[in-house]
């Protein structure tokens, strides 16, 4: 089996480069993206997760009672939260992690009431329903007033960020949405976190997961692209191919094995719901750099494409290669390394393979044997609240069969499987393995890791259940009087005489 390692992951030798937790707080405007990968000068609206013509076909294919949209639908309509009663709860201070009382799941469910509730104005036309999406987010955006917690703060403003700005792009130019408030808002205290754990000045900056850099740069792009703001999505773009940490592209997948076209990623070692998310949230970059006409999808031999296959197949019950993964762990970068692939909420169901297979398989006519399998596994797609009550069952916006279904074209949809594969029996989701460890490798609790496989698997946990590992002693991120500010001082997660916080403060 022939295996390749990233020439980047060569450079600093794998996964090395994990540990210290430093987020450094100087704010830049952005790194310039190389001239290959800048989009043109002014973005497409509606251009993140949906385009115009993405959200004309919805329309269509729903009126006319078409496969799979119809069933797509269904769905959606089914949801508590996409109903136009829903009302919302904004909070002047909304805080995840540290000793801050866990308020963050309010937030992140008035966020996927917006989307789904603009979504299905978008697709029938029902104002009802935008003016539910607007009144969420005008109550929002003239209620908050700062973000605050631990370590996981990086996980709100990034997961939630990127969520919020996909619904005010949809409700962009809709009577009495306060755009402008909405914007101020989405800079004023969800970019600078996302900018500044990017930019963070750690020597052992692997320290966090992939997940953790990736929904910053899925917030830091959104963000972008909602306000025309060139320097953001370009950061993205930059980090995306350049990055230290491990959501740039290099580092996310450290490992391809070209003759089975599979690659290996980051987070196989840890467990597999991780493994899902993140390729949920690449999928989410990819995505909306497409529609702003960047072509991310295909960077290194689609090298992307190959990891999605990869944790497919996997978590379909199959073997698949795996190199040990090393790093150095923790505050004081620990020499750590997993050597087995985990069995952690293997075969689990999470909202992320619609988007991926019809971009490879149906725009780019390219073989998809396991992510086709998974999508007829998991059909139709869910959204937030269908996949577990708890912060990781609304980790996607989702409702993939529904958005991202693209109309059939000629696909190789046959590949032999890896040589040496015998399939396996997928262990059940739940089952133990590393689906509870959290924030840096090696650490415990967190959200990613909750997501059952039906809405009542989790009952009886409480949403703060996960964060509950938070630092007290951590620096507050909050904002006051309107200026973004640090409580306790102008240093997060920055050394002081010692690390600021241990590998059981962070989660994802």
């Amino acid at each position: 089996m022939t295996l390749r390692i990233s020439r980047r992951s060569m450079i600093k030798a794998a996964g090395a480069a994990t540990g210290a937790v430093g987020i450094g707080i100087g704010i830049g405007t952005g790194v310039a993206a190389s001239p290959a990968t800048a989009a043109s000068t002014s973005f497409a609206h509606p251009g993140m997760l949906h385009t115009r013509a993405d959200l004309k076909r919805m329309a269509a294919k729903v009126k006319a009672g078409a496969a799979p949209y119809a069933a797509g639908f269904a769905k959606l309509t089914a949801n508590r939260h996409s109903q136009s009663t829903w009302r919302p709860n904004p909070q002047a201070i909304v805080a995840r992690g540290g000793g801050e009382v866990q308020n963050y799941p309010i937030l992140y469910r008035d966020i996927h009431a917006a989307y789904q509730n603009a979504l299905r104005w978008k697709i029938t036309g029902d104002t009802a329903h935008a003016d539910t999406a607007r009144d969420i987010c005008n109550a929002w955006s003239g209620t908050l007033r700062g973000i605050a917690g631990g370590s996981d703060v990086v996980l709100l403003t990034g997961i939630y960020g990127y969520q919020f700005a996909n619904v005010g792009e949809l409700m962009r130019g809709y009577p009495g949405f306060d755009l402008a408030r909405f914007q101020d808002m989405m800079v004023k205290y969800f970019y600078p976190m996302n900018h500044r754990f990017l930019n963070r000045e750690t020597n052992c900056i692997g320290h966090y997961w992939a997940n953790w850099d990736l929904c910053s740069m899925a917030s830091l792009m959104a963000i972008g692209i909602l306000c025309d703001d060139r320097a953001k999505f370009n950061e993205t773009m930059d980090y995306f191919h350049n990055g230290e940490g491990n959501g740039s592209l290099a580092k996310a997948i450290p490992y391809v094995y070209d003759d089975v076209g599979l690659a290996q990623w980051q987070e196989s070692g840890r467990d597999q719901a991780h493994s899902m998310m993140g390729i949920g949230l690449m999928g989410t970059i990819c995505e909306m750099a497409w529609n702003q006409g960047v072509d991310l999808y295909a960077a290194d031999d689609s090298k992307f494409r190959k990891a999605c296959e990869y944790v497919a197949r996997y978590n379909l019950g199959h073997d698949v290669p795996y190199t040990t993964y090393t790093w150095k762990n923790g505050p004081h970068c620990v020499p750590t390394e997993q050597t087995v692939i985990s069995e952690g909420a293997r075969g689990q169901g999470r909202p992320v393979w619609e988007r991926v297979y019809h971009h490879y398989a149906i725009r780019r006519g390219m073989a998809m044997p396991n992510t086709r399998d998974m999508v007829a596994r998991n059909r139709r797609e869910g959204g937030g609240g269908d996949y577990g009550p708890n912060s990781g069952g609304y980790d996607e916006l989702g409702f993939g069969a529904l958005a991202f279904t693209l109309d059939k074209a000629t696909a190789p949809e046959s590949a032999a499987a890896p040589s040496g594969s015998t399939p396996t029996p997928a262990a059940k989701s739940g089952s133990s393995g590393s689906s509870s460890s959290s924030g840096s490798p090696g650490s415990s609790g967190d959200s990613a890791a909750e997501p059952p496989t039906g809405p009542s698997a989790q009952a009886g946990k409480s949403d703060g259940d996960l964060a509950a590992t938070g630092s007290s002693d951590l620096p507050l991120w909050t904002a006051a009087s309107g200026v973004t500010a640090l409580a306790g001082g102008l240093l997060l997660f920055r050394r002081r005489g010692r690390a600021a916080a241990t590998p059981s403060d962070t989660a994802e």
